[in-house]
């Protein structure tokens, strides 16, 4: 039996709900995983003190979220080796010895750090093989389930990076390969190499630029997509508030981000009140119906939910099987087209 078969299996056996509030799985791309409709993304537990960072971040409070969302049905966690300089992939790995199941881990490569912290980016043979060995050790496992190239830089080594993951895919170190923030262009140069398993880009009602172009190009080539920041980063939970943005800690990337500040934030405020209504009779909160807004779309295969606690991620656990109907989702389109 095959990981991915293993991990179905188990996920099959030991639930505890009933059939019918079982989320379906969804087959990613031409793998032979299948995920949930929402998977665990550790982004934001990478903690404070690198350019990316969300701020300060409690390690045993992330790893309890690790567990609360694998308990809660979760089967698969995406992470990267940058986020938080390694940080992040070390608390996955911490969390994985003590849970309940094993679930898929997928992680990125393509962006280094030097001594200082400071960021630096490469598709060179060489050092993405660095970079796997060193996700490896920090996750603790011997094989990436999904190892994907976080940013399509620099440009011209594109080839040589696929190339590369193509060969740690025949090596049996990962399982299978996907790109992320790639262009149509860019995918199609990866393609002449070896195919694509999955595109993860950014994808919210506030970020669509991809449905023009993008997602109908994954569609039509059978490439999977995981969306990342469903919720515009926290953006759409409905715990945001003018004051709470303005209280961000300074290393929080997000008090530079234009959806978090004037003139955009207020309007955007006004959004999560109606999601707050379409989720009201189902007592879903406004970041579920986010993350329902985009499952929405046939081309997702599943969505990556942040979560920096076990509350938070309770919270957001119903959107595992949470749809809109096609009326709901009309009513967020048109305040999306005059607003």
């Amino acid at each position: 039996m095959c990981v991915g078969e293993s991990v179905v299996r188990i996920y099959d056996l030991v639930m505890t709900t009933s059939a019918s509030a079982l989320p379906t799985l969804r087959t990613l791309g031409n793998s032979d995983l299948h995920l949930t409709p929402i998977g665990f993304g550790a982004w934001a537990i990478g903690g404070g003190n690198w350019e990316f960072a969300w701020g300060p971040q409690d390690d045993n409070e992330s790893i309890t979220a690790i567990h609360r969302a694998i308990d809660q049905g979760i089967n698969w966690i995406d992470t990267a080796a940058i986020y938080g300089l390694g940080h992040s992939e070390e608390i996955v790995g911490r969390a994985l010895k003590s849970a309940s199941r094993k679930p898929l881990v997928f992680t990125k490569c393509s962006m280094r750090w030097y001594e200082d912290r400071t960021i630096y980016r490469s598709l060179k043979a060489d050092s993405l093989k660095a970079e796997l060995d060193g996700s490896l050790k920090r996750l603790g496992v011997e094989t990436i389930d999904l190892y994907q190239i976080h940013w399509p830089n620099p440009e011209e080594e594109i080839e040589e990076g696929w190339e590369t993951l193509a060969r740690l895919k025949e090596q049996g170190k990962v399982r299978w390969i996907g790109v992320s923030n790639f262009s149509v262009e860019q995918m199609k140069r990866a393609q002449e190499i070896s195919p694509i398993t999955s595109l993860q880009p950014p994808y919210s009602m506030l970020r669509r630029a991809i449905e023009e172009e993008i997602l109908p190009f994954a569609q039509d080539n059978g490439i999977g997509v995981i969306n990342y920041s469903p919720m515009t980063s926290g953006l759409l939970t409905g715990a945001m508030t003018a004051e709470r943005v303005a209280a961000l800690p300074v290393d929080d990337w997000r008090k530079r981000a234009a959806e978090f500040n004037e003139p955009r934030l207020s309007r955007n405020l006004q959004l999560v009140e109606l999601l707050r209504e379409i989720g009201q009779g189902y007592g879903a909160s406004p970041g579920v119906v986010a993350v329902a807004w985009t499952l929405h779309h046939p081309a997702i295969t599943a969505a990556i939910v942040g979560g920096r606690s076990a509350q938070q991620v309770e919270g957001l656990a119903p959107a595992l099987t949470f749809r809109l109907s096609d009326d709901e989702y009309a009513r967020i389109k048109s305040f999306l087209s005059s607003n």
